[in-house]
């Protein structure tokens, strides 16, 4: 992800900190058979767009994640959270993953059994009633999971991974590999939890998915219902292939916007020739101000003419014929 935001992001912003280079001078007309002045003129429109995709990527990243903070808040100053009992089952559960138990709180109703939430000091939130539901041993791996998400800050992670997705919301691949790290986070912890752990995690895992009804227990923290399967067999000892959210399609289609993106943010490097400097630039065989771009994509870089006068190339006789007619009929060689 860091990578796609480096390839959607340097072309667009890169030319304005390096300016032009000595390989994309406007000496440098073509490159193989094609035109770069062309190149230049076609890509330039799709640099353009790239700016205002990031302006609006950064415009919309604010708003919605500022939206997703706003009402998580909310949520949490609602909640009736209450401090746990040292001495009880879930202060018991919280010393044995290693936890204070000052960073857990219950809450009755909860619809999820437990979540981690908050950036520099996050906080276990747990079902007041998991206790009743879950063994010592089951409690206790299902705090030392939340306890993981604690010390890696998984709620932090996940946030910027999810705004780097809505940055670069033109990359719909973005927003499910963001979903893939997300079951990865969960796995990661289940995976420290699996080595004191791992059959009382998987018999919570398996009974808590059981008992749990509510639409938002099935898709939001402790419980997501589509990692079930697999975080059991994991917890068993069987080897399981992970599932991607991503499809060859979402990949293809990024590659092809991430290479459009490059191609016009090094096309804008090449600078435009001046017509009437030759001897600055070169001779602008390829400027044509009143030509169709696509007719020139492929040159064959060759100019006509003598001296500076040459202006005109293969695919323009309208202007060498114009160039000729206007020649003095002293300057013209004799027949």
């Amino acid at each position: 992800m860091v990578a796609a935001l480096l390839l959607g992001i340097t072309p667009v912003v890169g030319h304005h900190v390096i300016g032009a280079v000595d390989w994309l001078s406007a000496d440098q007309q073509h490159l193989a058979m094609l035109c770069l002045v062309t190149l230049h003129q076609l890509l330039a429109p799709v640099h353009d767009v790239a700016h205002w995709l990031l302006y609006a990527g950064i415009a919309y990243a604010v708003v919605e994640r500022g939206r997703v903070l706003w009402h998580h808040w909310s949520v949490m100053r609602a909640l009736p959270q209450s401090r746990i009992q040292r001495d009880g089952p879930l202060g018991r559960a919280a010393r044995r993953a290693g936890l204070n138990p000052e960073r857990v709180r219950a809450v009755s109703g909860l619809p999820t059994p437990a979540f981690t939430s908050g950036w520099m000091w996050p906080r276990v939130i747990v079902a007041a009633d998991l206790q009743d539901l879950l063994t010592a041993d089951e409690l206790a791996a299902v705090v030392a999971h939340e306890a993981v998400h604690v010390r890696r800050r998984d709620p932090l992670r996940l946030f910027s991974l999810r705004s780097l997705a809505s940055l670069l919301f033109w990359l719909p691949v973005m927003r499910r590999l963001a979903a893939d790290l997300e079951d990865e986070v969960e796995i990661t912890a289940d995976d420290e939890v699996a080595q004191h752990l791992a059959l009382p995690l998987a018999s919570a895992v398996l009974k808590l998915g059981s008992v749990r009804t509510s639409p938002v227990a099935a898709t939001v923290g402790f419980q997501r219902a589509d990692l079930l399967p697999r975080r059991i067999l994991r917890l068993a000892g069987e080897d399981t292939v992970a599932s991607s959210h991503t499809s060859t399609g979402s990949l293809l289609a990024a590659a092809a916007a991430l290479l459009l993106t490059w191609s016009s943010g090094l096309m804008v490097l090449h600078p435009l020739s001046d017509p009437s400097d030759h001897s600055a630039h070169g001779p602008a065989h390829c400027d044509h101000p009143h030509g169709n771009a696509l007719t020139h994509l492929f040159c064959r870089g060759w100019t006509i003419g003598i001296g500076n006068a040459a202006a005109g190339c293969p695919h323009d006789n309208d202007h060498q014929l114009v160039s000729v007619l206007n020649t003095p009929a002293s300057a013209a060689p004799a027949i």
